[in-house]
This record gives C-alpha cells, sequence and structure tokens, in this order.
C-alpha cells in the first residue's frame, strides 16, 4: 500500500492529528502555605529530589536592622516535605558586618534544621569574615557560629579543612551518592589543594562546588569568572571532571554559563543573589529539582516568606514572590549517565537467564544474541515451541542490512540486539520471517495476547524514508482472511511506526470486519523503548515503557484473523507483499497467548 493511501485510511478513520505538538518548559506548581506542610524525612531513593541554594542573606541580619522572619519561613519550607529537599547550601555572606551578635540571631534560626537533624552546609562570604582574608585568618565569630563543631550531629558531613572554613558533605538523592564542597571567600593554596585531595577521596561521586566569589553576569544574565574565580577554575574544576554544577552568590544580578571542562565535558557555571531585591532579597531560595529520569534539572527561584502572605500583598510585594526571568526560571537537559561515565559509569546488570522470561503462556521468546556486527541467518524461537525464523533478505541489500549489535536496552533481558537498515521505493533491507512449519502461523489468540518488544530507533528515521516501517506483524493481509472493512489490503496484524515514529497496533480481530488500532504518542528517537500491545479477548491496550497510552479510538477486539502464512519480524506487508524491512535496533521480542498485567513484561 502506497503512503497517500494509508494516510487516506488513517485521516478518514480520525486517526491523523493536525500537526505536532509544542514541547515547553514543565510547569512548576506554585508554593503552599508553609505552615499547612507537615514533617517527614526526604526520599534518598527516588529519582526526582530537590537540593535547596540560598543565596546571601546579609541585609536580615545587619546590626539592629535585621529581620529573622524571611530566612525563618524559608527554612519551615525545606522542612516541609512537599519538594523531597534532600539538602540545603548556603552561598556566603550570611550577616553583614560579621559581628557576635549577628551570628547569634542568624544562628538561632538555623536551629530549626539542627533540631530536625536537616542536612545543610555553610560557607563564610566576604561579609561574614575580614574580606582581605583568606581562610588562614584564624578564629572568627563565622567560626564559632558555622564551624564544623555545629555539623557533628550532621548525617553528611564528611569532614573540614584544618582550618575549619572549607567543608565537604556527602548526600544521598536519586539512588546514588551526591559530593558537595564547601570552600572559603579565599581558599588558599592550601586549600584548594584540601578540596582536590576530597576529590581524589572521593573518585566515583558527582562533585557539587559551592562558593561565595566565581562567576559574575551582565544584565543580559551571561555570567563570566572573575579575576579570582578565573584561579579557582584554573586550579580546581578544569581538572576534576566530578564538578559538573557550580553555585556562588556575591554578585548580581544572577547569572549563568557553561564552560568546557580539561575533559571536554559541560560545567554549569550559575550565580544566584538576591539582596538588591525587595527586603533585602526575602530569604528567596533557589530550588534545583533533579529529574534523573528524565535527565533534567528544573530551576524555580521564589521566596516562601512571601508566598505565605500571598493574599495580604502589595503590588511591589506580589513582584517579587516568584523570579521568573531566564536566569532564574529555567531547565538544564544533563544527561547524567553520560556525563558521568568516565568517573562514575554505570554497571551493566547481567543478562536475565531465558528461562526465566518464559512465562505461563509463552508462545514465543526469541533473543538476538550474537556476535556484534555479524549477518544474521536465523534466530532459535527458546521457548521451545519450535517458532524458529529464518531470514529473508530483500532484493538489491547487503548481508550487512541485517547484523547482530552490541547494544541493547539496560532492561531487557538480553544483552544484544538486531540492527535492522531498511528502506522504501525500493524495498530494501533484511527481515525475519517464522518457519512455514512453525506452530504460531495457525494462532488466532482468541482468548488473548501480549507482543511486546525494545526498540530504538536511529535520529535519521524521520528522513521520510521509513514511515510505516513495521517491527512484529503478520504477512497475510486481513483480505486474505476474508475481511472486507477499511482496507482489506492492511496486514492482519502490525506494529508499524508511522512518518512521525509513533507506534500504531493495527489488527484486523477474528470477531469483527474491520480494523482495530491502537496508537501511542510520538517517540524520542535514539533511546531504547519498551513496546507491549495487550489484548484480552475483547479490549486491547498498548503499553510504552510499561505506561497505557490515551490514544486507542479504536479498540474493542478478539484475537487476531489468521490469513495463513508466517509473521515477520522486521517487515511490513501490504497485500502481503513486503514492502520495507525495519530500520533501526530490535531487542527480545516475547509473544504471550494472554493478557499480562505490566508487571509480568520483560522489563525486569
Amino acid at each position: 500500500m502506497n503512503d497517500s493511501s494509508r494516510r487516506t485510511f488513517l485521516r478518514g478513520a480520525g486517526l491523523l492529528g493536525a500537526g505536532a505538538a509544542v514541547s515547553a518548559l514543565p510547569a512548576l506548581g506554585a508554593p503552599a502555605a508553609s505552615a499547612t506542610f507537615g514533617h517527614h524525612g526526604p526520599d534518598a531513593e527516588d529519582g526526582r529530589f530537590t537540593l535547596a541554594v540560598l543565596p546571601d542573606t546579609q541585609y536580615l541580619f545587619d546590626a539592629d536592622r535585621g529581620d529573622p522572619a524571611p530566612l525563618d519561613a524559608t527554612l519551615r519550607y525545606v522542612t516541609g516535605g512537599d519538594e523531597n529537599i534532600v539538602f540545603l547550601a548556603h552561598l556566603g555572606d550570611l550577616t553583614e558586618n560579621g559581628q557576635p551578635g549577628e551570628f547569634d540571631q542568624i544562628s538561632r534560626s538555623f536551629q530549626h534544621l539542627d533540631r530536625r537533624r536537616f542536612p545543610y552546609s555553610t560557607l563564610a562570604g566576604n561579609h561574614d569574615i575580614k574580606s582581605s582574608t583568606d581562610d588562614q585568618r584564624g578564629r572568627t565569630p563565622y567560626l564559632d557560629a558555622f564551624g564544623p563543631r555545629r555539623q557533628r550531629g550532621s548525617r553528611t558531613f564528611r569532614g573540614a579543612s584544618p582550618d575549619g572554613y572549607n567543608s565537604h558533605h556527602v548526600f544521598r538523592a536519586g539512588g546514588r551518592e551526591w559530593l558537595l564542597l564547601a570552600l572559603d571567600w579565599r581558599p588558599s593554596a592550601g586549600g584548594l589543594e584540601w578540596a582536590r585531595s576530597v576529590l581524589a577521596r572521593n573518585p566515583r561521586l558527582p562533585a557539587i562546588l559551592t562558593i561565595h566569589e566565581l562567576v559574575w553576569a551582565d544584565e543580559a544574565g551571561q555570567a563570566q569568572f572573575s579575576e579570582f574565580g578565573q584561579k579557582v577554575w584554573d586550579e580546581l574544576i578544569a581538572g576534576n571532571d566530578q564538578i559538573f554544577l557550580t553555585l556562588n552568590g556575591h554578585f548580581w544580578p544572577p547569572g549563568r554559563a557553561v564552560k568546557r571542562n580539561n575533559a571536554g565535558n559541560d560545567v554549569h557555571l550559575h550565580i544566584t543573589n538576591y539582596q538588591d531585591r525587595y527586603y533585602g532579597g526575602s530569604a528567596m531560595i533557589r530550588l534545583y529539582r533533579f529529574d534523573l529520569p528524565r535527565n533534567v534539572i528544573d530551576v524555580r527561584t521564589f521566596s516562601p516568606w512571601l508566598a505565605d502572605q500571598a493574599p495580604r500583598l502589595n503590588e511591589l510585594q506580589r513582584r517579587e514572590i516568584d523570579r521568573t526571568g531566564p536566569a532564574d526560571y529555567f531547565s538544564l537537559e544533563v544527561d547524567f549517565e553520560s556525563r558521568f561515565a568516565d568517573f562514575a559509569p554505570v554497571p551493566v546488570p547481567p543478562a536475565r537467564p531465558a528461562d526465566r522470561q518464559l512465562i505461563r503462556g509463552t508462545v514465543a521468546y526469541w533473543r538476538f544474541e550474537g556476535r556484534d556486527g555479524a549477518p544474521v541467518d536465523g534466530v532459535r524461537d527458546l521457548s521451545g515451541r519450535g517458532n524458529d525464523l529464518v531470514r529473508v533478505t530483500l532484493p538489491g541489500s547487503a548481508p550487512e542490512a541485517l547484523r547482530f549489535s552490541g547494544e541493547f536496552s539496560g532492561r531487557q533481558p538480553s544483552r544484544s540486539s538486531l540492527r535492522f537498515d531498511g528502506g522504501k521505493k525500493p524495498a530494501r533491507g533484511g527481515y525475519l520471517r517464522t518457519a512455514d512449519s512453525a506452530p504460531m502461523n495457525a494462532e488466532t489468540f482468541a482468548r488473548g495476547y501480549t507482543v511486546e518488544a525494545f526498540v530504538k530507533l536511529p535520529a535519521d528515521f524521520k528522513d521520510g524514508k521509513h514511515s510505516w516501517a513495521a517491527i512484529f506483524g503478520r504477512q497475510g493481509s486481513g483480505g486474505k482472511a476474508g475481511k472486507t472493512g477499511d482496507d482489506p489490503g492492511e496486514p492482519s496484524a502490525t506494529l508499524s511506526l508511522s512518518d512521525g515514529a509513533a507506534f500504531q497496533w493495527a489488527v484486523f480481530p477474528v470477531n469483527q470486519n474491520g480494523i482495530s488500532t491502537c496508537w501511542s504518542h510520538e517517540l524520542a528517537l535514539r533511546e531504547w523503548i519498551h513496546v507491549a500491545a495487550v489484548n484480552d479477548g475483547r479490549r486491547t491496550t498498548l503499553y510504552v515503557d510499561g505506561c497505557p497510552v490515551l490514544r486507542n479510538p479504536k479498540t474493542p477486539a478478539a484475537g487476531i484473523a489468521n490469513p495463513g502464512g508466517s509473521w515477520l519480524i522486521g517487515a511490513y506487508a501490504y497485500d502481503s507483499i513486503v514492502e520495507q524491512a525495519f530500520h533501526g535496533w530490535l531487542g527480545d521480542v516475547r509473544v504471550v497467548g494472554r493478557a499480562l498485567d505490566p508487571r509480568e513484561f520483560m522489563l525486569g
């Protein structure tokens, strides 16, 4: 079937949208009043967690003109539990003049965290100590109030430099450990050496550097190194690939930049400071919402103190609740696995035994195990039911058009895949089909079925040469099975991919004359995806990565009409003629003669 006739059928059935969806920054909910928060500890295993960052609070603790209320509201918010905040980092300039009385006042505010053993770090800014000194300055009111002794009850504190002004913490979040360095306003040569030694003792931990001065930003929010910041980059950050994010205050306005380190990897450099804003910044807090499954850090900046008072605020105050400019409200895309691969590679789990995948009702189970790059001749059915696969090469195609690959999804049972290099107009590539004697060829699955596979699409899948490529289906058409509804030339069953890279499971059921369909959303390219079509004998549901999809416009169906002939892996056949082979990677494929619960999928 040509593309135009297929599109005509789909549009007539109401299955083609008018256009592509527009992606946007994920919406971040407004803060609730802190008085409503209950107390519970953060979830250290959740892949979504938040690092809270608190910049210069100095004007709130300025001799007799200070006001701890904004900071108290912020610290209550941090421990409230709604954000899964795992750690709080203060960026220095806790006070305006570094006087004992100022430190007494802010120390009382931080007791809220101490009483709850909530992990946090502080560091000295130039207003907390004599700014002309480095970390060898000796005893100060800052050190008396926030030195290492204060952290003795902390579960994340791992030590300080001998002078006490530089410290490091290790906190657990997202199921792994993270290192945070809190460095002095002016770390000395010895202080920088101490920081390098901490990194050397923790060589597999991703590291976040907090320091009072590093970068400053212009009015457009573009950050660049200060003179001292360049020294810290040259002597500490550039040569230590573990440091992927730096946070500093001191300057305003806020801004950010990305710089490549000596290993060629990105380091995100951020300045955040709001002391120039209303009420000394109103204890604004920067939330770094790590989302490991999405490979994103969503960043938001707001004042819990002002948010609590929202109904009573005037226009000036309302403007300061949230900072929504590009330097304060944004998302960072970070491929965490790739970024940390050189020092903390994700261990590859071993393959799961094939016999564990042979659950009740298994009709066929194919694993594609062979030497990377080797052509494929055939694949044995590991279920023991004799549904072995044989290779078919389309005319004019080389053996390399279908070969074994060392790529695989970490969630699939085996540790290899097939690489299909097919296309159309003319039809080209290689595919697999069940042998003529395969028992599966006679199946109608009238009581239900599950078809599942692991799929990865290459970057060029949407180039127009691969639309409606199929990963699984029957060679015979609906017409050959006696169906006359819709387009009888369509396969009696096919799991295909649209030109927009969306799955379509389309079947002629045993109990109806037309096609029953399920659709997925458009899929990401260059990522492994698990797909499953599940029919319980009455209705079909399509699952992507274990999640049911919405676009099931016409799903009532019982079984799959049998036109006779083979099942195909990696080919689409119209009117029983293969029009193209698949283009991409295909991991384990399993067919089960009943509806599976998603917990039974091969996702492991």
